[in-house]
């Protein structure tokens, strides 16, 4: 076997592997030729050409790379694009943009919040776009070890047309949304997301995001929604994914519920109920699916997920106005309050990052607010006033969990981040989503528990995903498609991220391919950056 990177356009023969091809179909052995970037052929018993190499990867299974649908991976793909954590679980192409999306458009309050983001990463200096196309060409010129695609997010239009405040869009405020929207389509985006749980996306009617819906269906692009309500926060679980599923009824726009889950003991156990009418969905003729993580803990921030949405209109200095306010701090209080109970309770939140303390990264809110002396939804608000603070909290069933990702209608995704683990990237105590998420689905629940085969875990993060976000040259082995490929060991293959030590690289993984160059070798990143911006075409 070679240890060298083949020679820049040389052919490169992988010999001898179980083929998963990412169709769902069985496995078989087989050769796959990659030449300038592409799979030219596969079969048995393939000559290598003059001048290639060649790999054994006999034992091995090999896969197209994994498509992570979801995630959240837009500053730090800036900051460094090597994708530590992301690449060396076989993840190839990452979606950008999600949950209403801050990268772009990036004005006003948007830009500020993002650059304060960025300060987290150690970036001080403005950030070097607005535009879509701009992030793009930035992206591209400090180069990216994956391929990314972009969706335009909803609340970073709605902040740069009318801020963060919580009324419908006037007339002439919805048709400069939609005039935002389609120029981010024309320029390569492959859909919109929403965040209509997060402000100032909860402040939107159903009606503006099914104009808008309209606009990206034009395009024949995807809308990817973090829904209303996974809980019983305001109209609750279930009217949430009926608005979703209307949305598309309405539009018919190609629908994609994000990290579909039950969050918190209210909703515990209604799984069933929510794939039914999603299924009932699809029979009536609407082109609706979801993704998912598979892990029981979620991630948030202390405004997402335990502040009023009515507290958080203006900007951020109107919110610590508020909180600084002795009567208004109570009535947000009071529903920090019902929002931890929402949650399971303090100790089942732990912070994830926050630099203003960075001592506090990996302690439970109840362990914060004990030091502090503080009751814990003071000791939330003690925290945010200085800085929000992201955090992990356990507000998931394992049996929902597993009910979901049998779904044939559910992807994987990693709602996570390209972190590493040195570096500005490698600060605090993040969710092992962002390291492990893909390594995870194929190792417990294929290989181990058996839930789904392995050709379904591989179908539903490799063609599947291509196939709703419209990437029609890659998520398969098949000649003519990119050579994003993922190469393992089922023996050894393993996620090592835990909640209690997250930043840790999988086990058996062999080799990552992306548009045929080797950027994982024995688990190991070779620094090469060979991936690209994905546009809608």
């Amino acid at each position: 076997m070679s240890a060298a990177q083949p020679q820049k356009g040389a052919p490169l023969l992988l010999k001898g592997g179980k083929v998963v091809d990412g169709t769902g179909n069985p496995w078989f052995y087989g050769d796959l030729l990659i030449q300038r970037g592409q799979i030219t052929a596969i079969g048995k018993h393939l000559e290598a050409p003059p001048g290639s190499t060649t790999l054994d990867v006999s034992g091995f299974v090999v896969t197209p790379g994994f498509i992570d649908i979801h995630s959240h991976s837009d500053l730090p793909l800036f900051i460094d694009g090597s994708a530590q954590s992301v690449v060396r679980q076989g993840v190839t192409t990452q979606v950008v943009g999600n949950c209403g999306g801050w990268s772009v458009p990036l004005q006003g309050e948007t830009r500020r919040r993002a650059e304060n983001e960025a300060k987290r990463y150690g970036w001080a200096d403005p950030l070097p776009w607005t535009t879509i196309d701009e992030y793009m060409d930035v992206l591209s010129s400090r180069g990216i070890s994956i391929n990314v695609g972009i969706l335009i997010g909803h609340g970073a239009v709605r902040a740069k047309v009318a801020g963060f405040a919580a009324r419908n869009l006037t007339p002439e405020e919805l048709s400069e949304c939609k005039r935002e929207v389609a120029y981010a389509m024309e320029k390569g985006a492959l859909g919109m997301s929403t965040g209509l749980y997060y402000a100032p996306g909860s402040y939107a009617p159903e009606d503006e995001i099914v104009e808008l819906s309209k606009v990206v269906a034009r395009y024949d692009g995807i809308h990817s929604s973090h829904i209303r309500d996974e809980s019983d926060y305001n109209v609750g679980l279930i009217a949430a994914i009926d608005e979703v599923i209307d949305i598309g009824r309405k539009s018919g726009v190609k629908t994609e519920i994000s990290h579909l889950k039950c969050l918190g003991p209210a909703v515990w156990g209604r799984s069933r109920e929510i794939l039914t009418k999603i299924e009932k969905a699809r029979e009536e003729g609407i082109d609706v699916t979801a993704d998912q993580y598979p892990y029981v803990a979620s991630g948030s921030s202390i405004t997402g997920a335990l502040i009023p949405r009515w507290a958080q209109e203006g900007t951020r200095e109107d919110l610590v106005a508020r909180l600084r306010d002795p009567v208004t701090r109570m009535k947000i209080r009071a529903e920090v309050e019902k929002n931890l109970r929402r949650r399971g309770g303090p100790d089942r939140l732990y912070i994830a990052s926050y630099s203003a303390e960075p001592r506090y990264a990996g302690l439970h809110l109840g362990q914060v607010a004990r030091e502090l002396g503080l009751e814990p939804e003071e000791a939330a608000l003690y925290l945010l006033e200085k800085q929000d603070a992201s955090f992990v909290s356990f507000v998931m069933d394992e049996n929902d969990v597993k009910t979901i990702m049998q779904a044939p209608f559910i992807m994987v995704a990693s709602d996570g981040w390209a972190l590493s683990k040195e570096g500005p990237l490698g600060e605090g105590h993040p969710h092992p989503r962002s390291f492990g998420t893909f390594v995870r689905v194929i190792s417990k629940y294929a290989l181990s528990e058996k839930l789904i085969t392995l050709e379904e875990a591989v179908r539903k993060m490799t063609s599947f995903p291509a196939g709703r976000l419209g990437i029609k040259d890659r998520g398969l082995l098949k000649p003519g498609f990119k050579a994003d490929v993922v190469v393992f060991d089922p023996l050894t293959i393993k996620d090592t991220a835990t909640f209690e030590a997250p930043k840790m690289y999988p086990s058996g993984i062999k080799y990552v391919l992306v548009n045929g160059v080797i950027t994982v070798k024995d688990g190991e990143h070779t620094g090469e950056k060979a991936g690209t911006v994905l546009k809608k075409t």
